[in-house]
């Protein structure tokens, strides 16, 4: 694995600048965003004067704390397009999210937004090593999933050459890597595994492609599933953070030379770090909810925007920004087990510390008379002897019990048991209780 370290001379200069000019400009963009989602959006104006607030009363960062918070529940009753702060024919772009109930989360974007998304994302990708002329190959799907488009354009603005190659075919994704020899593959990590378990289907090491970066986002990802990626791929991996709501990805992304949690780039999307339960800001380091407001987004601002993204903000390193800690989970993906805090990411750190499992994992709860039981169904690595299994899955359950401090069912199912989308995103956790015991 070969790192490419920007040189200073190769950062723009918002990345390089003191805490004073960075707050000095997010103050001036702040009190800008906040006034034009008054002045041009309905629910934005209701809500201030419902809280008592007005943008003019924003003096100083740290006021942003007296403005509402905005929701999906916001999003979906001003759907489709109640939110826009400009005419709808001002809009070039619009994104759905690609939620699995209810009305979807519809996101707008002025050439000026798609621009601007283009550059964060292009920032992004030169932060994790690329460069123009990099040929990317990439694996977020391509349609109202902001995944796909977000990151082509972000890629041709760097100056790279795309591969559009979208989600799914995963035979031709091997073959395309193998005929067209990218350097830099963006996709999410769980997908990025069913490549590598497609290359070795055909006989090949992945390890030994052209593939040296790997940008992955679009679903939580733990420590020891980079090292996993890392090991089977032979490439580094960055994680890249974004959401529909507030851009796509691109709201923040690691540099490879320190792969110590996102970058926030902070001269476009303002952070927070709230108490899930009381909304109350918490001081940097400390862990909470990421909430985001939006600095010059002209199609759709959006002010507090609660991303259920538990993190915490940590101290800039190599950019001038903060960054984020690994997402440890969703406040609203949380299982409660028998009256205890469950993360999916948790369980995965457990299980990649075992040598004889794959990284494909899935939990399914039901409800046994007035008990929750949990099972974590992961898939046994090809050539191992099945009779091993019984002492992999009691040494799993033993460590998920000492760790997370929830016992469980492990089973065991051979490669491929557990099932691949075709979009890339993992579905991790099935729930079959009814609903209002979930």
């Amino acid at each position: 694995m070969v790192q490419r370290i920007p040189a200073p001379s190769d950062l723009e200069p918002i990345e390089r600048a003191s805490r004073d000019e960075l707050q000095s400009l997010q103050l001036e963009r702040l009190k800008w965003s906040l006034m034009h989602a008054y002045e041009n959006v309905p629910h934005y104006r209701k809500a201030f004067d419902e809280k008592g607030v007005h943008p003019n009363d924003l003096k100083s960062l740290s006021d942003l704390a007296r403005f509402p918070f905005t929701d999906k529940k916001v999003l979906r009753d001003n759907y489709p397009f109640g939110l826009f702060a400009v005419p709808r024919e001002k809009v070039v772009r619009v994104h759905a999210s690609s939620g699995t109930t209810g009305r979807p989360t519809v996101v707008g974007y002025t050439q000026r937004d798609v621009d601007m998304w283009a550059d964060v994302v292009a920032r992004s990708i030169r932060a994790a090593g690329g460069r123009a002329g990099d040929m990317v190959h990439i694996s977020y799907g391509y349609g109202l999933f902001t995944g796909g488009l977000g990151a082509h354009y972000g890629a041709e603005r760097l100056g790279c050459t795309v591969i559009p190659m979208s989600g799914g075919q995963t035979e031709k994704q091997v073959q395309l890597i193998q005929d067209f020899k990218p350097s830099i593959i963006m996709v999410t990590p769980s997908y990025m595994l069913n490549i590598v378990e497609e290359y070795q289907r055909q006989g090949l090491d992945c390890a030994e492609s052209s593939l040296r970066v790997g940008i992955f986002g679009a679903e939580p990802w733990t420590n020891a599933m980079r090292g996993e990626i890392e090991r089977r791929a032979g490439i580094d991996a960055v994680d890249i953070y974004g959401l529909s709501e507030v851009i796509g990805p691109g709201v923040a992304s690691e540099c490879i030379e320190s792969k110590d949690g996102p970058v926030i780039w902070e001269d476009h999307f303002y952070p927070e770090i709230i108490d899930p339960e009381t909304g109350e800001v918490l001081p940097d380091g400390e862990e909470g909810e990421l909430v985001f407001t939006s600095l010059s987004k002209e199609a759709m601002p959006v002010v507090r925007y609660r991303t259920r993204d538990l993190t915490r903000l940590l101290p800039p390193t190599s950019r001038s920004m903060r960054r984020i800690g690994k997402i440890t989970g969703r406040s609203d993906d949380m299982l409660i087990i028998r009256g205890v805090n469950v993360f999916p990411t948790q369980i995965e750190e457990q299980i990649c510390k075992l040598p004889k499992l794959e990284p494909q994992y899935q939990l399914v709860v039901t409800r046994d008379g007035h008990l929750d039981k949990l099972e974590v169904l992961v898939e046994l690595r090809a050539g191992l002897a099945r009779a091993d299994a019984g002492d992999v899955a009691r040494e799993l359950e033993q460590r998920i019990k000492t760790n997370v401090g929830v016992s469980t069912t492990v089973t065991l199912v051979g490669v491929g048991g557990i099932e691949r989308t075709a979009t890339g995103k993992a579905k991790r956790v099935i729930d079959k209780r009814p609903k209002e015991q979930q």
